[in-house]
């Protein structure tokens, strides 16, 4: 190296959020050759975790109830030189100084990746009421664990992926399940209103009571949760109940920072966030994928874990940029069962294209225009990554359904 070469490149990472994308950005950024500090920012106590078991192994009867962590603290600390900071919620940006907020303290960065992913929803009036949880965290989770096993009678109000795993786990201790939802169609933002019912079948087969087209009017109880009464007035008895409405994106720590928030972290395709050397990933980042042209943030593991190593990688050399392109992947067990969904629900239909969403096997393909746009599959384990592929292909959807009843490459049958 001659004496005239200047290093132009960040000396600081700071990754907020010890989430998935958050450790996936600290582990790219020392596999792309950074050099410099890294430091891991958490306001969770806990080592960065696998968040999907949370509603699935971990709410299972005899389950375990420790996390699945990806790296132990000597990984982080020793091999990986992270500096972690955890237990220490971040609570505030400047981005002209290039500075992290965590309470009274103030961390330096070069480079920042911001992975402070998705706070779930609760019911207002309920904070204090013992009994009623969401479940995002590892302690949400706990919690809900230790009333199932206590054999408690549940309540889910949303019925969306989240909150139908809980009402599986219900039902596979034997245990009464009701499953309240607004709309009268379960799944109808994610998968559409009629597969959604489809799906919805599920819960019913598997002795779970559904109410849809009824929202919750009071959660009742003095201390504690003993009912929830619908808006036709109707009083479920409860002991639990877990609140299943959605997420928000964890953005509020950035108020006033300047950075184009609107649901998410607004992003380019390179996953810039608005400021010089800023970065996002994961729930938190709502970017635009050039491969459907529209703007977009999704909360899938999948999602996360690409979008923190790229984010992380595009940070420490941004020179060599390059966009986040994706066809959006995620899937959800019920009842044994395994639903999985890649792409995105086109706004012109879907077609059935194997099995019956009455029966316990179905591919359906979705469309815009003349183009597969998403494919949606009961217990059809083999068949979406085939179509996951078409998608982001730009495939035709004619050509899509004639390759699905082809018999040597077809959703002939489930898996």
């Amino acid at each position: 190296m001659s004496a005239t070469t200047v290093h132009t490149g960040p000396n600081s990472l700071v990754v907020v959020g010890a989430s998935l994308a958050g450790l996936r950005a600290v582990e790219a950024a020392r596999k792309a050759g950074f050099a410099g500090r890294v430091t891991l920012i958490g306001d969770e106590p806990h080592l960065p975790y696998d968040r999907p078991p949370l509603s699935k192994q971990l709410l299972a009867p005899g389950g375990s109830t420790d996390p699945v962590t990806f790296r132990s603290r000597a990984e982080l600390v020793d091999e990986l030189g992270v500096e972690l900071l955890l237990d220490a919620p971040a609570t505030g940006l400047d981005p002209d100084a290039r500075i992290v907020h965590v309470g009274g303290a103030e961390v330096a960065y070069d480079a920042l990746v911001i992975a402070t992913g998705a706070v779930a929803r609760g019911l207002p009036g309920t904070e204090n009421l013992a009994g009623v949880h969401v479940l995002r965290t590892l302690d949400d989770a706990r919690a809900v664990r230790r009333a199932l096993d206590e054999g408690a009678r549940t309540v889910v109000v949303g019925a969306g992926f989240i909150g139908s795993e809980v009402a599986s786990a219900a039902r596979a201790r034997g245990l009464p399940a009701t499953v309240v939802e607004a709309l009268p169609a379960p799944l109808v933002r994610s998968v559409g209103s009629g597969l959604g019912a489809g799906l919805s079948a599920l819960h019913t087969r598997n002795g779970t009571v559904l109410r849809c087209g009824q929202a919750v009017a009071a959660v009742e109880g003095t201390g504690r949760v003993e009912r929830v009464r619908l808006t036709d007035g109707t009083a479920i008895e409860a002991d639990l109940v877990v609140v299943g409405v959605g997420a928000v994106p964890g953005t509020g720590w950035l108020a006033g920072s300047g950075l184009p928030v609107a649901d998410g972290v607004v992003c380019d395709e390179f996953l810039r966030a608005g400021a010089p050397g800023v970065y996002a990933a994961g729930d938190v980042a709502r970017w635009h994928n050039r491969l459907f042209d529209r703007s977009m943030r999704v909360e899938h593991w999948s999602a996360a874990a690409e979008q923190g190593a790229l984010a992380a990688r595009n940070a420490v050399s941004p020179a060599d940029a390059v966009p986040y392109v994706t066809v959006p992947y995620f899937w959800s067990d019920w009842y044994g069962s395994r639903i999985q969904f890649a792409g995105v629900a086109g706004g012109d239909g879907h077609e059935i294209v194997s099995g019956d969403p009455a029966g316990d096997h179905f591919v359906a393909l979705y469309r815009e225009g003349d183009r597969l746009t998403g494919v949606l599959t009961l217990n059809g384990q083999r068949h979406v990554m085939k179509y996951r592929r078409l998608i982001a292909q730009g495939a035709c959807f004619d050509e899509a359904v004639a390759f699905a009843r082809t018999p040597a490459h077809g959703a002939t049958a489930a898996s």
